[in-house]
C-alpha cells in the first residue's frame, strides 16, 4: 500500500470543506495503446502515432474484425506476484495508472478518512469471467480460481486502487458504459464540492480484448472493418469511417480541494470547474443530441461558464456514421462553431469504460501546454460536421476552457469541464 499520512499534515488539513468549493487537477496518470505512462501517451498523440495493430491471438482470424488497440505495456509486469494473480487485466491497468498519478500529485500526505477513490468502467472484469469459465468447463469446478470473485467485480478496480492508497472516504464504481470513466470524475469532484473528501483519485478502466467482446461488437456493426490498414482504422468525423476499433487502458485523476492543494503547495494542472449528467431515455445504442446538448449546458453552468469561453472541445468521437454527426450537431449547437474540436479515439482507439477518463487527461495536458492534439486519419470530414476540426498536425494556442464529452449505451451523458 501507498500511505496516504506519513507525515504531519498540512495546516488546511482540519477544515472541512465548504460546499462548492473549487476542484484542482494535481495528479494524472495512463496506461493507453499509445504509451505505458502519461508523458509517452501524450508524446506519441501529438506525433500522430496510431496505438491501433493488427490482432496476433490465433482466435482472431476467425473473427470478422481482426485489429484492436492493445495497451503498450502489460500493466501487470509493473505489479508484484501477488497483484500478478489476484488483479483483472482491467483492474491492473487502473492499479498502474492511478499509482502513476498518486506519484504525479506528490503523494498528498491526507487523512485516510478524507481521501476518496471513484473509478469507472464499462466491462469490469470480463476477462476473468470468460477465463474462468472457459477452465470450468475443461477442468473442473476445483480448477476455478479462489480470487475470481473479486477480480470479477465491477467494483474491484476500485476496491484495488482504494486499498493501494488507503483510502475511506468512500469508494465508488460508476458503471455507465462509455461515459464511465468520465462520470468517475463528475463523482469525485461532487464528493470534494460536497464536503465528504479532501482528496479523490478518480478514472476509468476497461480492458476485454476478447473474441467474444469483439465479435459482439461487430455483430451491431460498430466496428471498423480495416482489418488490412489498422492505423487508418479510426476516423472520426471522416467521410469514410465505418465504425470504431476497441482498446483497452485506464486513465486516472487526483482532484484536490483548492484550499487543501494549496496549503500543501501541490502543483496545479488545471481546474475541474464543472460537469454536466444526463439521460436521453431514448433508446439503449442509439445517441440522441438533444440529451448531449443538456449535458453540455449543464457542464457550462456548473463551471460558471458561457459557451463563448470554450476554446476547446475533445469530443466523444468513436468514428461511428450515427455517433459523430450527432455530436457534431450537439456541439455546434449547444456550443457553437468556434471552439477547435479534437478526437483523441483516431490515435488511440475506444477504450470503452476508460476513453472519457484518459481523455480528460489529455484535455488537462492540452489547457497546461496550449497544444491541441490533431484528429488523425481525418481526410475529409463528412458533409453536415460544421467544426473547427484540427487536423493535419497538434495547433499550438491558449485555451482557457476545454470541454470533454463522453456518451454511453443506455444514454449516458458526461461533459467535463476544465479551465487553466
Amino acid at each position: 500500500m501507498l500511505p496516504a499520512t506519513t507525515e504531519a499534515n498540512p495546516p488546511d488539513a482540519g477544515r472541512r470543506t465548504p460546499a462548492g468549493a473549487d476542484v484542482l487537477v494535481t495528479g494524472l496518470g495512463a496506461t493507453t495503446p499509445l504509451g505505458g505512462d502519461v508523458p509517452s501517451s501524450w508524446a506519441a498523440l501529438l506525433s500522430g502515432r496510431s496505438g491501433v495493430s493488427r490482432l496476433d491471438a490465433p482466435w482472431a482470424e476467425r473473427l470478422p474484425v481482426r485489429i484492436a488497440g492493445g495497451m503498450c505495456e502489460d500493466p501487470s509486469s509493473r505489479l508484484d506476484r501477488i497483484r500478478q494473480r489476484r488483479l483483472d487485466r482491467s483492474q491492473a491497468a487502473a492499479v498502474v495508472a492511478a499509482r502513476e498519478a498518486w506519484t504525479d500529485a506528490g503523494a498528498p500526505v491526507v487523512e485516510p478518512e478524507r481521501l476518496a477513490v471513484v473509478v469507472g468502467t464499462g466491462i469490469g472484469g470480463g476477462l476473468t469471467i470468460l477465463e474462468q469459465d472457459d477452465r470450468l468447463e475443461q477442468r473442473g469446478p476445483r480448477a476455478i480460481s479462489p480470487h475470481t470473485v473479486p477480480m470479477l467485480m465491477p467494483n474491484g478496480s476500485a476496491a484495488a486502487v482504494a486499498l493501494l492508497l488507503g483510502a475511506r472516504a468512500g469508494t465508488h464504481a460508476p458503471t455507465s458504459a462509455c461515459a464511465s470513466g468520465a462520470e468517475a470524475l463528475a463523482v469525485g469532484s461532487l464528493l470534494i464540492r460536497s464536503g465528504r473528501a479532501d482528496v479523490v483519485v478518480a478514472g476509468g478502466t476497461d480492458a476485454c480484448l476478447h473474441p467474444l467482446a469483439l465479435g459482439a461488437f461487430a455483430r451491431i456493426r460498430a466496428l471498423s472493418l480495416r482489418n488490412e490498414a489498422p492505423d487508418l482504422a479510426s476516423r472520426p468525423f471522416d467521410r469514410e469511417r465505418d465504425g470504431f476499433v476497441m482498446s483497452e487502458g485506464a486513465g486516472m485523476v487526483v482532484l484536490e480541494r483548492a484550499g487543501f492543494a494549496r496549503a500543501r503547495g501541490a502543483q496545479v494542472h488545471a481546474t475541474m470547474a464543472g460537469a454536466g449528467v444526463t439521460s436521453d431515455a431514448y433508446d439503449v445504442t442509439l445517441p440522441a443530441a438533444e440529451g448531449q446538448m443538456r449535458a453540455i449546458g449543464a457542464a457550462l453552468r456548473d463551471a460558471g461558464l458561457t459557451a463563448a469561453d470554450v476554446d476547446h472541445v475533445n469530443a466523444h468521437a468513436t468514428g461511428t456514421p450515427v455517433g459523430d454527426a450527432t455530436e457534431a450537431r450537439a456541439v455546434r449547437e449547444a456550443v457553437g462553431p468556434h471552439p477547435a474540436v479534437t478526437a483523441c479515439k483516431s490515435a488511440t482507439g475506444h477504450l470503452l469504460g476508460a476513453s472519457g477518463a484518459v481523455e480528460a487527461v489529455f484535455t488537462v495536458l492540452t489547457l497546461v501546454h496550449g497544444l491541441i492534439p490533431a484528429v488523425r486519419n481525418l481526410d475529409k470530414a463528412s458533409d453536415g460536421i460544421e467544426l473547427d476540426l484540427v487536423a493535419g498536425g497538434p495547433r499550438r494556442t491558449p485555451v482557457r476552457a476545454a470541454l470533454s464529452t463522453s456518451f454511453g449505451f443506455g444514454g449516458h451523458n458526461v461533459v467535463l469541464a476544465f479551465t487553466r
